[in-house]
C-alpha cells in the first residue's frame, strides 16, 4: 500500500432549505443543493478555485491534481488540509511540483460545469495511455450498472441541479458514488478514492450522468478505464478520443437502451436481454 497524505474530513452540508412560492401563490419549503467555493493551494501556490458540493474535497483535490497531471504518485503528497471558514484547502507536497509555472500557464475553456478550466493541453498524453485491451462488459452487467443507478438515493433526486459518477466493478458491484455541482469534480473525487485506496482501473466501469466530451473520455482513459457510460451522448471530439484509445464509450444508458460508439468488440452482447421487461 502506498503511503498515504494526511487529510482532514471536512464534508460540507450537502443541500440548503430555501421557501419557495409555486404558481397559485402557495409558500412552501424545497432543498437546493448546496454550491461553495474552493480555492486550492499548493505549497502555498493559489492553483484554482473549484465549486463544489462539498462532500469530498480532499478527494476532490487530489483527483484534481491527478487528472490535471500536476502530481504522478499520491506519494509526492503529504497533506491535504480543508479549512471552510475560508472556502481553501491547503495541499503540501514533499519536494514541490517542478516547473509548475510553465505547467500551469496554458489554460483550455472547458464545456464543464463547477470547473472554469484545465491546465496543459487536453491531448498531450493522450498517445500514452494504454487500456487493457482484454478486458469485456456483458450486456447484462450493463442493465445492472443502469438498475443500480436508477434506485440509487441521490441529492439529484432529492434537490435536483447536481452531476453523478459512479465506479462499478467488471461485474457491476458499485463500489464509489459521488455527486456534485460539475460533473468534472464528481470525476475528479473519484479518481482521489481510487488513489487513496490504491485501485486501478482495468477492470473497472465508469458512469455519468454528464456528456461524454474528450475531457471525460480523457480523465477516463488517465484512471485507466476501458468502459466509459453516460445516460446522455458524446461530443464529436469525445467520440474522436475514445477511437483514438480504444476506449468502449456507452452513451444514451437508459432502461434497455444504449448506444456503444466506440471499441464494441470489448462487450459480450446478449441480445435476448433487450426484451426483458426486468432484469433480475
Amino acid at each position: 500500500m502506498p503511503r498515504r497524505p494526511h487529510l482532514t474530513n471536512a464534508a460540507a452540508p450537502l443541500t440548503q432549505e430555501v421557501e419557495v412560492m409555486d404558481e397559485r401563490g402557495r409558500l412552501s419549503t424545497i432543498s437546493i443543493p448546496s454550491e461553495r467555493p474552493l480555492t486550492v493551494y499548493v505549497d502555498k501556490r493559489e492553483l484554482v478555485t473549484l465549486m463544489t458540493l462539498g462532500s469530498a474535497p480532499e478527494a476532490l483535490t487530489l483527483g484534481y491534481l491527478r487528472n490535471q497531471r500536476l502530481v504522478k504518485s499520491i506519494e509526492d503528497i503529504e497533506s491535504v488540509t480543508v479549512d471552510w471558514e475560508v472556502d481553501a484547502v491547503a495541499v503540501k507536497t514533499f519536494t514541490g511540483i517542478a516547473d509548475i509555472e510553465e505547467r500551469t500557464s496554458k489554460k483550455v475553456v472547458t464545456t464543464g460545469c463547477g470547473q472554469g478550466s484545465v491546465f496543459g493541453g487536453l491531448m498531450d498524453e493522450v498517445d500514452k495511455i494504454s487500456l487493457p485491451a482484454d478486458a469485456r462488459l456483458r450486456q447484462s452487467t450493463l442493465y445492472k450498472i443502469v438498475d443500480t443507478i436508477r434506485t440509487q438515493q441521490s441529492i439529484y433526486k432529492q434537490a435536483g441541479s447536481v452531476h453523478g459518477c459512479a465506479l462499478f466493478s467488471s461485474d457491476g458491484e458499485m463500489l464509489y458514488f459521488v455527486e456534485d455541482v460539475g460533473r468534472h469534480n464528481a470525476v475528479d473525487s473519484i479518481a482521489g478514492r481510487m488513489w487513496l485506496d490504491d485501485i486501478g482501473g482495468g477492470d473497472k466501469v465508469f458512469y455519468t450522468t454528464g456528456r461524454l466530451t474528450s475531457e471525460m473520455v480523457i480523465k477516463g482513459a488517465q484512471m485507466g478505464i476501458p468502459f466509459l457510460l453516460s445516460r446522455s451522448g458524446t461530443t464529436q471530439m469525445g467520440h474522436m478520443v475514445a477511437e483514438r484509445l480504444g476506449m468502449t464509450l456507452l452513451a444514451r444508458c437508459t432502461g434497455k437502451h444504449f448506444l456503444a460508439l466506440t471499441g464494441r468488440d470489448r462487450l459480450i452482447m446478449e441480445t435476448h436481454l433487450a426484451d426483458v421487461l426486468r432484469v433480475a
